[in-house]
């Protein structure tokens, strides 16, 4: 593909197009790299900009899990108050403009393109000064950052990609900082120890930081401990859940914070994991105000929250949900909400893609296997996704009798349709690239 100069880019294609020429460690991931890992480009592009990483105050995301929850969440609550909150998160669900939002609502067509094409303009002085190009995920960072500060937000929630450390968000001086949990995810890249992983993930405090940290093995809560900060908020320590109960499409819950109590919190999702989300996300959000929350405001923010491919209900007959579980942690708070809190009468269908380097076998162990009368395998549109024959062939080896393969994951679950009938269940899962495939077929 010929080179796209910035000055041809007048359209959301034309941008992704442009996009596709830079190197994108996410089509990658697990593969060795060849450079080590360094903030300098990311440094150099903020300097071109004019520091817009520093206009606005930001509050900071990492963890293994819940990152993209919790950041919903919070951007809801600052919402509620009268912010303008802009957020950056990623992988996208429906497209790349999931990835840069304000009020979560992602950015038009045109003005992705035009945060995109800001990037593009400075792309040859970020090679001269910095001798390399930027990849594609630090692209859509800068965008995001340069387009908050264009646009007067008042806050952004930034998530971090990978890690913590070395990811391109890293660049900001969080307000607050948050780790939502730390599992075994990515070691083989920012392990191999899980203090490792610890000490990257604590890579986003900085001294000014007021640190949400949530429940960990003590010897990695000691890691963040030891890390210069503000102000440290421990979960189930400073912050807890004292009542959580399920409700009718989600759950109810009463929250303890060092500014006070919070009763009767009805959270439109689903998953007690959510719960802890939500916790989080208080605790963030009264330690960026460094106040408690008013509470009708707290309860029309949740009202408000949407989680798209989070356990979500896309079709009631059958019931059809989407979930973007692609770890063990992850299909294991998967499998809790489906089998407890969504008893079917009958065993539900499992529809079921991974990505590399993930182990197929240690995701369906997690996900409670024995439980799905049926298992269609199936791959996503996406360069490191397993072959569909590769995931079945697992599930085969851990003894499941009825497994079937669908390359296309929209045949995979019209397939999944076909056997549940109209009366049963079916569980998208595995790779939030494959529930993204299967929210847009279901969505049609």
């Amino acid at each position: 593909m010929d080179p796209i100069n910035f000055a041809a880019i007048d359209s959301y294609q034309q941008a992704v197009d442009w996009l596709e020429q830079h190197y994108n460690l996410e089509s990658v991931l697990g593969s060795p790299e060849t450079l080590p890992p360094s903030l300098d480009r990311m440094r150099v592009v903020m300097e071109l900009l004019g520091h817009p990483e520093v206009a606005v105050p930001t509050l900071h995301i990492t963890g293994t899990n819940g990152k993209g929850s919790t950041t919903r969440m919070i951007v809801e609550m600052l919402t509620a108050v009268g912010l303008k909150v802009g957020s950056y998160t990623s992988p996208h669900i429906t497209s790349l403009n999931d990835r840069i939002a304000i009020a979560n609502q992602p950015l038009s067509n045109q003005e992705f393109c035009e945060a995109i094409r800001e990037i593009a303009a400075i792309e040859p002085w970020i090679l001269k000064q910095s001798g390399s190009l930027p990849n594609y995920f630090e692209v859509i960072c800068a965008a995001a950052f340069n387009w908050f500060a264009m646009n007067a937000v008042d806050a952004n929630v930034m998530e971090v990609g990978m890690g913590g450390r070395w990811d391109a968000t890293n660049v900001v001086r969080a307000e607050v900082a948050v780790i939502t949990n730390m599992g075994s995810d990515h070691l083989e890249i920012i392990g191999p120890t899980m203090a490792d992983l610890a000490r990257e993930k604590s890579g986003i405090i900085e001294p000014t930081s007021h640190v949400i940290c949530g429940s960990l093995e003590q010897d990695l809560l000691q890691i963040v401990k030891s890390v210069p900060c503000r102000e440290l908020w421990v979960q189930d320590t400073d912050f807890a859940v004292t009542n959580d109960r399920l409700a009718v499409g989600g759950r109810l819950l009463d929250v303890r914070t060092p500014f006070g109590r919070y009763e009767e919190i009805f959270v439109p999702v689903n998953g007690k994991h959510q719960s802890n989300n939500a916790l989080l996300a208080i605790a963030a959000t009264e330690a960026f105000f460094a106040r408690a929350l008013d509470a009708d405001i707290l309860h029309d923010a949740f009202a408000a929250v949407e989680l798209p491919a989070r356990f979500e209900i896309l079709s009631r007959s059958p019931l059809t949900i989407v979930d973007g579980a692609h770890n063990v942690d992850g299909a294991m708070a998967l499998s809790e909400t489906l089998f407890s809190d969504f008893g079917a009468e009958e065993a539900p269908v499992l529809v079921m893609g991974t990505n590399r380097p993930h182990n197929p076998i240690d995701f369906m162990q997690a996900v409670n296997l024995k439980e799905f009368k049926s298992i269609v395998a199936t791959q996503a549109k996406w360069p490191r996704a397993l072959e569909a024959s590769e995931v079945a062939a697992c599930a085969q080896k851990l003894g499941h009798k009825s497994v079937d393969v669908r390359s296309d994951v929209a045949e995979a679950v019209e397939l999944a349709r076909e056997i549940a009938g109209p009366h049963g269940s079916i569980i998208v899962t595995g790779s939030l690239y494959v529930a993204s495939e299967a929210r847009l077929h279901l969505q049609s």
